[in-house]
């Protein structure tokens, strides 16, 4: 039991809250110090956790909870499941997100290193192009030794965006020094990519050492495609908008939302029409170069014009449609 005397309670720095709460409930000192002690723990806990998200370099913070599966029907969250546990780590398993842009390749790579550092592990994310850049100056500066832990060393490394950029020549070389390091080690990582695994012996400028880079990925790895629209322009349908046929006029994008306005101008003109006018055009103009001189050229040249302008008459003069 406590005492009578308030003084007897500890009241370290940052919990007179609790110290009141102990002193108005009378808490046993057992109750009071086991409260202590987990405060610490969480408080150390939510330190840790800031710190190591803010050293893994997230251009953004994303969480699973955050992502919706709703257009994605190739992918749902029970297939993350083996990836959001610390097995993810401790065996050293890896992932390759690919699809178009705009379908949250990024977002998922960033929540499930988060969710390794939730678990207690430390994690590092760069794009495909810095990562190349920097082992390729450290390469010429003769410093690669000193530069390859950044890459090598934390528990989840993330490559964003392999091959969206152009790469240097030796680009696979720098790129299989680093996850040939990690698959030794057995860590982790996490690929994000808009192009074919086929692909990237093309971005990497070298086939065999990008098919060795794969190799070593996918041992213990998995390929996640991603199918749907892209979250960032559903507003405006892009994938529609973006089909081979997409110029047709009811397809165009109208900021009135109008296929075709409501008080229609004589401007569109048709095939027929077009051939009509350029014919009777050209009528005219050859009729004008090669017309004799006196009254029956005129005469014969009134006539030319007006049975051209019989074939253009109630045609307004605009270009057909491009098609």
């Amino acid at each position: 039991m406590r005492s009578s005397s308030a003084s007897t309670w500890p009241t370290p720095g940052g919990c007179g809250a609790t110290s009141s709460n102990a002193e108005h409930e009378s808490w046993s000192y057992r109750d009071f110090l086991t409260l202590l002690a987990t405060d610490e723990i969480a408080h150390r806990q939510q330190t840790r956790l800031a710190r190591l998200t803010r050293r893994a370099h997230f251009p953004f913070l994303k969480t699973i909870d955050d992502f919706n599966f709703t257009y994605r029907s190739s992918l749902r969250v029970h297939m993350l499941g083996s990836a959001l546990a610390p097995d993810f780590v401790t065996e050293g398993r890896t992932l390759i997100f690919t699809g178009k842009p705009g379908r949250g390749k990024t977002h998922l790579a960033i929540a499930v290193a988060y969710r390794a550092i939730q678990n207690g592990f430390d994690a590092f994310f760069t794009t495909a192009a810095a990562l190349i850049d920097d082992l390729s100056a450290a390469f010429r500066a003769g410093e690669l030794a000193q530069a390859l832990p950044t890459y090598t060393h934390p528990a989840v490394l993330v490559v964003d965006e392999v091959g969206y950029l152009t790469y240097g020549t030796d680009a696979a070389n720098m790129l299989f020094h680093v996850v040939n390091e990690r698959h030794r080690r057995l860590r982790p990582m996490i690929f994000t990519t808009n192009k074919s695994l086929k692909g990237w012996g093309r971005v990497l400028h070298d086939e065999d050492l990008a098919q060795a880079i794969i190799d070593r990925v996918l041992e213990r790895g998995r390929l996640l495609r991603l199918d749907g629209p892209s979250v960032r322009t559903l507003h405006v349908n892009l994938d529609e908008a973006m089909k081979e046929d997409s110029d047709q006029h009811t397809d165009l994008v109208r900021i009135s939302g109008k296929s075709r306005s409501e008080f229609p101008e004589p401007t569109i003109l048709g095939d027929e029409g077009f051939k009509a006018l350029v014919s009777g055009r050209q009528f005219l103009i050859e009729e004008l170069h090669h017309r004799p001189h006196g009254h029956e050229a005129l005469s014969r040249t009134d006539t030319g014009r007006s049975n051209a302008a019989s074939r253009v008459k109630n045609v307004s003069v605009a270009p057909p449609a491009i098609r």
